[in-house]
């Protein structure tokens, strides 16, 4: 249409995260990993993570790194901050945290089970309401997160 600004795509690898507002439609592809989607209606700002690892070890001190759930947090939120939001009032959404191998199970912990509850506690944990979530289950996930309306497409794609 005459006048309407064309939508910027963004695509997340793992350990990504990005800002943006209402020109960015963000896309990824998600199997145990997670994505947290903060969104603020009114001013139409969003932020997107994929995050492979609820936590980092503890014994390990770097620079915040997306790939680690609450580092991806801390780095969305003080993105937002910075744009002058305040992160109760987002709306969150969460995603993935699948089984890519169901019947492997050599570990106690499914490691997508973790991611999901982790981005439940943290947008708990930050007074973000979570308006809608798509976790657990079988196989990956592909997301569209259109930062314009804030509605976030999610389709699960089961293995074989």
């Amino acid at each position: 249409m005459p006048g309407q600004t064309p939508c910027i795509e963004i695509f997340l690898q793992p350990g990504e995260y990005f800002v943006g507002n209402a020109d960015y439609r963000i896309r990824t592809l998600l199997g145990s990993c997670v994505s947290i989607t903060l969104w603020h209606p009114c001013l139409r700002i969003g932020a997107m993570s994929h995050f492979l690892l609820a936590s980092r070890p503890a014994h390990v001190i770097a620079e915040p790194d997306g790939r680690y759930g609450e580092e991806a947090m801390w780095l969305m939120l003080r993105e937002l901050r910075a744009a002058g939001i305040t992160p109760r009032e987002c709306q969150g959404k969460v995603f993935g945290g699948g089984d890519m191998f169901p019947g492997a199970r050599a570990a106690p912990i499914h490691v997508g089970k973790r991611n999901g509850e982790t981005a439940r506690e943290l947008l708990r944990a930050h007074g973000i309401p979570i308006l809608s979530e798509s976790l657990f289950g079988v196989g990956h996930r592909q997301i569209i997160f259109d930062v314009s309306s804030g509605n976030v497409w999610s389709r699960q794609v089961k293995p074989g």
